[in-house]
């Protein structure tokens, strides 16, 4: 597994918990929106800087005392097959350890679960059910989300589901119709798109949502779920 970024430390990343972000490259969805091309284009790739596994587990034992938790975050971290073996390393150390996923891999997400591997999921809802082929094309099969949010919905780990809301893409049609497809979840959270090293330059030039909107959309959808905000 190729480790190309690690956030020290964060607040905000693990609900209600002191932890540290690790980014692994590679991503089977390449949104156009994606704001972390230095882990998903294969060009950028090769240039993004790495740290080894030896370098990163050295961190984790020295912050034993500090931090509370690690977020698996990417690209896509569920694509990697050595996945469960570098989580056993991290939990060996004590860690909580969340699992930030595009929910493409039910298979893997299911054997996480099972082995008490991930203690928390973050899993991002891109669109609604029936536009995933409009960005994503034949690629990505929506019977492997749909499992992932069964899995999820199981309750057998915490969860939230999470969108960013993107303009020109997304509007309060789409997340209502997100929302009713997720309806039941235990947690979903908005999160307002920031035009920043975009996958697509063309969303650089794209103006986030004012708040008042998305609060607006969080209103609508709020009946569906335990936990409706937006962050």
């Amino acid at each position: 597994m190729q480790i190309g970024g690690l956030q020290k430390l964060t607040l905000i990343d693990y609900p209600g918990r002191l932890v540290a972000t690790v980014f692994f490259t590679g991503c089977n969805f390449k949104c156009p929106w994606c704001y972390s091309s230095e882990l998903v284009l294969p060009e950028k790739i090769k240039k993004q800087p790495k740290i080894s596994e030896k370098e990163f587990l050295e961190f984790l034992k020295e912050r034993k005392k500090l931090l509370e938790g690690l977020v698996l975050c990417g690209g896509e971290p569920s694509i990697n097959k050595k996945l469960p073996s570098l989580i056993k390393k991290i939990k060996k150390l004590g860690y909580l350890v969340k699992l930030d996923t595009n929910g493409s891999n039910p298979k893997m997400l299911k054997k996480l679960i099972k082995t008490k591997l991930i203690d928390y999921v973050a899993m991002d809802m891109k669109l609604p059910k029936e536009r995933y082929p409009e960005i994503f094309g034949k690629k990505v099969k929506i019977e492997d989300i749909e499992e992932s949010i069964k899995i999820l919905k199981e309750g057998k780990v915490d969860y939230e589901f999470r969108t960013t809301v993107v303009p020109t893409v997304l509007d309060k049609e789409d997340i209502l119709k997100i929302a009713k497809w997720i309806r039941g979840g235990k947690k979903y959270y908005l999160q307002n798109f920031r035009p920043e090293k975009t996958i697509d330059p063309e969303f650089e030039k794209i103006k986030p949502y004012p708040q008042e909107y998305l609060l607006e959309i969080q209103k609508a959808i709020s009946p569906f779920f335990e936990v409706c905000q937006v962050r």
